[in-house]
C-alpha cells in the first residue's frame, strides 16, 4: 500500500464524513487531490464511492425524501451527463485538472454568497443539467443542487441530495463507460475507497448532533479552496 493510496483513502474518509454531516462535499473535497494522485481516480471511482455513500444516506433519511421537485432535476441531468461525457472524451488531463479546480473554487464562492434561490421547476432543470455536466466530467455534481436546496431543513437536505446523487451517479457511470473513463481498473481503484467512505459515514452519524454545522462548513470550505488551488496550480 503506497502513500498515494493512503492519501486517497484519507481524503475519501474526510469527504464522506462531511457529506454525511451536511448533505454534500465528498467530491468537492476529494476530486482535486485525487486527480493529482492519479487521473484515473476522477471521475469514475469518485462516482462509485458517491453512489455507495448516497445509497446509505438515502436509506437513513428515506422518510424525508421528496421526489416531487427532484424529477425536474433528473430531466436536466440526462443531457448534462451526455455533455459531461463528451467533455471527458475530448479534453486533455491537464485541462481537466484546471476544470476541476475551477469548479471547486466556483462552488466555494457560490457557498459564500448570501443567495436564497427558490427551487422552481426551471431552476431545477438548469441545476440538474449543470450537475450532470460537472458530475460526469469531474465527479463534482453536488454544488448546483445544493445551492437550490440549501435552505431546507437539515434532514430534508441530506435526504433529497442523497436520493438525487443515487440516480445521478448511476447516470454518470453509464456515460463514462463508452468514453473509456469507467472500466475494470476504475472499479479496482474504488475497492479500498468504499470501506473508508463507510467509516466516514459512521463517524458522522455518531458526531453529527454534537458538532456545530457551521464549523464543519467553514473547515470544508477551507479544504475545498486549498484543493481547488492545488488542482489549478498543477495544471498551469
Amino acid at each position: 500500500m503506497d502513500l498515494g493510496l493512503l492519501l486517497a483513502m484519507l481524503m475519501i474518509f474526510i469527504g464522506s464524513y462531511v457529506q454525511s454531516s451536511i448533505g454534500f462535499g465528498l467530491a468537492i473535497i476529494t476530486a482535486p487531490i485525487l486527480f493529482q494522485i492519479s487521473p484515473d481516480y476522477v471521475p469514475a471511482p469518485i462516482c462509485l464511492t458517491a453512489l455507495f455513500l448516497s445509497l446509505i444516506n438515502a436509506h437513513k433519511y428515506k422518510a424525508n425524501i421528496s421526489m416531487k421537485g427532484l424529477w425536474m432535476a433528473f430531466i436536466g441531468r440526462v443531457p448534462g451527463s451526455i455533455a459531461g461525457g463528451a467533455m471527458l472524451f475530448y479534453v486533455e488531463p491537464q485541462t481537466l485538472s484546471l476544470w476541476i479546480g475551477g469548479i471547486v473554487l466556483f462552488a466555494v464562492i457560490i457557498s459564500l454568497l448570501p443567495l436564497r434561490i427558490q427551487p422552481t421547476d426551471p431552476r431545477l432543470v438548469i441545476a440538474g443539467f449543470f450537475s450532470g455536466l460537472f458530475g460526469t466530467s469531474s465527479g463534482i455534481g453536488g454544488p448546483p443542487m445544493a445551492l437550490l436546496l440549501q435552505h431546507q431543513e437539515a434532514n430534508h437536505i441530506r435526504a433529497n441530495l442523497s436520493a438525487f446523487f443515487v440516480v445521478s451517479s448511476l447516470l454518470s457511470l453509464i456515460v463514462q463507460v463508452p468514453v473509456g473513463h469507467m472500466g475494470i481498473k476504475h472499479l479496482y481503484l474504488s475497492l479500498p475507497l468504499i470501506p473508508m467512505s463507510y467509516l466516514g459515514y459512521k463517524l458522522a452519524m455518531k458526531t453529527v448532533e454534537h458538532i456545530d454545522k457551521k464549523t464543519i462548513r467553514v473547515i470544508s470550505l477551507v479544504m475545498c479552496s486549498v484543493s481547488g488551488i492545488v488542482a489549478i496550480y498543477a495544471a498551469l
